[in-house]
């Protein structure tokens, strides 16, 4: 169960019971009790009535009075809040902002929530503040990602044009869609092309053709399971693991940088580095680590190291001084 779909199937265990506990309604949900307060507290910071009482005779529930009723939604609006959730965003990625809105009104409380019981002055929403979106949104314009889903709906094939990374050419094939896929900030059309998953980057997409034939899925295969499947595919996909001395001061930065493809750090040495492992599905990969510049050296294995060498020179010999009037000087 997606987390959009689970925060609906929150609510309507919450309407239905008006107090429960996190661990009874993450045995209903199949999540953890700390996913289950991950999400009533998205429900708070939205503006629904939900909210949390310590002790014995303590739980979650919603707010008395004015209450939340998913009766009240229209089918748009509750098959939006399904695929998207709380998140205005995503619905206007999808055209649906203004359906998003009216459901948010017609579940969020005209009553103002009760004060703190915990002899804190402020609630926790006022001192926390979480926003999932990447720190750098993708500079590439997004095709109609509206008219997409739109067409996704008729359960048909597509002819798309697709631009792979690092490529000019855009490549002509046929595909059959499951839908779309956010993950980390980033849309990406999720379908089999020749009866095997695939993972299409929004932001490459350049056309897409809807055809007079039904899409023909993989048996048994749908469209959560499949993202899982490639999520896991593409975060195991290492093969070659590539050894460097690194400045101990920039370790924060390669770990954010470097993401599921940092393995581990040594202890810092008396020369102030330290060393690390970093996993790569192929031996080129080993370019990302030349942002480090003079801060980092690959150690191992040789062939990585090579590769290093060559670059540098290529760049060394790039950059290398013209004198003035030289064709290329400007």
């Amino acid at each position: 169960m997606s987390r959009p779909q689970r925060l609906i199937e929150l609510l309507a265990a919450l309407q239905a019971r008006r107090r429960t506990t996190a661990e009874a309604l993450a045995g209903e949900l199949g999540v953890s009790a700390r996913t289950v307060l991950r999400d009533v507290r998205a429900l708070v910071d939205a503006g629904i009535p939900v909210f949390t009482e310590r002790g014995k005779y303590g739980g979650i529930s919603l707010l008395p009075g004015d209450q939340v009723d998913l009766s009240k939604l229209t089918t748009g609006e509750a098959d939006l809040l399904r695929a998207v959730g709380l998140d205005l965003d995503r619905a206007r990625r999808l055209g649906g902002e203004a359906e998003a809105r009216s459901a948010l009104r017609k579940l969020t409380s005209r009553r103002s929530a009760p004060p703190a019981r915990d002899g804190l002055p402020l609630a926790l929403t006022d001192v926390l503040a979480i926003d999932n979106r990447p720190w750098f949104e993708d500079a590439e314009p997004l095709p109609d990602v509206a008219g997409l889903v739109r067409d996704l709906r008729t359960a048909r094939r597509l002819r798309i044009g697709y631009r792979r990374s690092g490529t000019a050419a855009v490549r002509d094939s046929v595909v059959d869609p499951y839908g779309l896929a956010q993950r980390g900030g980033r849309w990406y059309l999720v379908a089999d092309r020749d009866r095997k998953p695939r993972m299409f980057a929004l932001s490459r997409l350049r056309y897409w053709t809807l055809l007079d034939a039904e899409r023909r899925l993989r048996p048994g295969a749908d469209l959560a399971g499949t993202v899982r499947e490639l999520s896991e595919a593409l975060e195991n996909r290492r093969h070659v693991l590539v050894t460097a001395r690194l400045d101990a001061y920039c370790l924060d930065m390669a770990r954010r940088v470097l993401g599921a493809r940092f393995r581990t750090a040594s202890d810092p040495g008396e020369d102030g580095r330290v060393e690390i492992t970093v996993a790569y599905d192929q031996l080129d990969g080993v370019r990302q680590l030349l942002q480090f510049s003079d801060h980092i050296e690959v150690v191992a294995p040789e062939p990585a190291r090579e590769l290093v060498h060559r670059l540098a020179t290529r760049i060394a010999r790039t950059h290398t001084h013209r004198p003035p009037g030289h064709p290329l000087t400007t």
